[in-house]
């Protein structure tokens, strides 16, 4: 054993790029958070503040994951159909006369027309 005892003192340095790459090692897919805060001896809370600043812009050289975008639409008028074209007329062999439109519940219509053909 050694009578020297080193002192490390001082801020550490991380550049950009050493930043991203612990984010992307701790956050991706098969990361750990825990272990690259061992790995690279640096606390949780460092890495939460460089990921916040990473996904607001404000990690200087990093660009946002996300970003509005915004698509142009165009709003078509609805047609309306004209008053006489959606109409159906049934004449039943008993004389009943009925008149429906054309987006009759099909079922409904059904049940009507076996209770007028008895």
């Amino acid at each position: 054993m050694s009578s020297r005892i080193a002192v490390v003192g001082g801020r550490r340095r991380w550049s950009v790029d050493q930043k991203l790459a612990i984010l992307r090692e701790a956050f991706g897919p098969d990361g750990s958070v825990s272990a690259t805060c061992q790995r690279h001896a640096v606390g949780s809370g460092m890495l939460y503040t460089w990921r916040r600043q990473a996904l607001a812009g404000d990690l200087m050289g990093a660009k946002r994951t996300s970003v509005p975008s915004f698509a142009e639409v165009e709003v078509s008028v609805p047609t309306t159909a004209t008053a006489g074209s959606g109409q159906i007329g049934i004449e039943l062999p008993s004389g009943v006369r009925l008149t429906v439109d054309a987006a009759v519940d099909t079922d409904a219509l059904a049940r009507v027309m076996s209770v007028l053909a008895r």
